[in-house]
């Protein structure tokens, strides 16, 4: 039997001759690249990949070598492939512009979620300095289609929860309607205990709200068993509803803005779960534009519902330097078992490197679009 080092040996000659001829077949991938341009082909040919694995796979003396040669070949397909976008340097134009500014006057439009006292109303005018005329909508989509029909200018919606997690209705809005994050803006979530004037915690029998803030207050609520939990709309249309219900068992988890609006009397204050109960608003507009300092980015895309294909688009990010900072994923409406990803980035529209990594996402995912441009809170 051979030593290890006599063994170790052979195996540096192998990869020698591995390395020299990788290098000529990167060097042959570059001039396929200079073909494809000259001749407006695509890079990126599946069914070509596919066809040449399996022959390879084909042509494997021990079979039990098969998965490994294709894992192989298919990492390296990915590198010329990266290879042939470095070279081409060919950007696609998502037809955003920059913008000077995303200041509000007197006569702006505002749509938001919620009515006077949300959380939503709060996040709008501190966003806009007390500026513009804010117009209250009932659910997430009718601010999506205020903004499409052009009854509004910009629209405010949640997104994120510290406590809760992602908002995932709005996630999908942003797929479907051509409206684009500006903005984004963070505001500390107080819930408080509202009821009627006159009334006292021990009466209380119904608690109304906004599911997430029901989500957010469930220790409390824990404690209260004999009050139950009713999902309603806004927080602030909740406090609204106490007030017109004119029941005094009745309650509702709202902002301390809410309940002064409505004249309602502080039951518990600061009832939610976390201490630092956060949640992040975007800053939505219809038009594809962005600041010049903006530093992140948000995408989504479908992917071909095959094995590898999420890996293979995220190492386009890796190999171009692009940080990731989140990541969700939601079914599509059109196909069962298909998703569709949302992954927020680090970067400007205006960097090569995000040209290039989005450049190649979009050639080999079924559909990409740019969600917007903004500065991160």
């Amino acid at each position: 039997m051979r030593d290890l080092s006599e063994i170790r040996k052979e195996l540096d000659n192998i990869d020698k001759k591995l390395l020299e001829l990788f290098e000529q077949r990167m060097d042959l991938s570059l001039e396929i690249a200079e073909l494809k341009k000259k001749n407006r082909i695509p890079v990126y040919d599946p069914a070509r990949e596919k066809e040449k694995l399996e022959m390879l796979k084909g042509m494997v003396r021990n079979k039990d070598n098969a998965d490994a040669v294709s894992d192989l070949f298919t990492q390296i397909m990915l590198l010329s492939r990266r290879a042939q976008y470095d070279a081409l340097k060919v950007f696609e134009d998502f037809g955003f512009e920059a913008a000077e500014s995303f200041e509000a006057g007197q006569d702006t439009r505002i749509a938001y979620y919620g009515e006077a006292g949300s959380y939503t109303e709060q996040a709008m005018l501190e966003y806009f300095n007390n500026k513009g005329m804010g117009i209250a909508m009932e659910t997430f989509e009718e601010v999506m289609k205020a903004l499409k029909e052009g009854r509004a200018d910009y629209g405010v919606l949640p997104i994120e929860n510290s406590s809760t997690g992602t908002l995932s209705d709005i996630f999908d809005l942003l797929a479907e309607y051509d409206n684009y994050i500006i903005g984004e803006h963070v505001v500390p979530i107080d819930h408080n205990l509202w009821g009627l004037p006159g009334a006292d915690i021990s009466g209380i029998r119904r608690v109304y709200s906004h599911p997430q803030a029901l989500l957010q207050c469930s220790d409390f609520l824990k404690k209260h068993p004999y009050m139950e939990r009713i999902q309603s709309g806004s927080t602030a249309s909740c406090a609204r509803r106490i007030l017109q219900d004119n029941d005094i068992t009745q309650a509702a988890i709202a902002s301390k803005r809410a309940g002064e609006v409505y004249g309602l009397k502080l039951l518990k204050a600061s009832i939610h779960n976390a201490e630092h109960n956060r949640t992040r608003f975007i800053i939505i507009s219809s038009s594809k534009k962005y600041l010049p300092q903006a530093s992140r980015i948000s995408v989504c895309f479908v992917l071909p519902h095959r094995s590898g294909a999420l890996y293979h688009i995220l190492s386009h990010f890796i190999h171009n330097n692009v940080n990731l900072t989140r990541i969700e994923s939601r079914p599509t409406k059109e196909e069962a078992f298909s998703y569709r990803f949302f992954v927020e980035f680090e970067g400007s529209l205006d960097n090569s490197q995000v040209k290039n990594a989005l450049y190649s996402i979009g050639q080999e995912a079924l559909e990409l679009k740019v969600l917007g441009c903004y500065i991160p809170v």
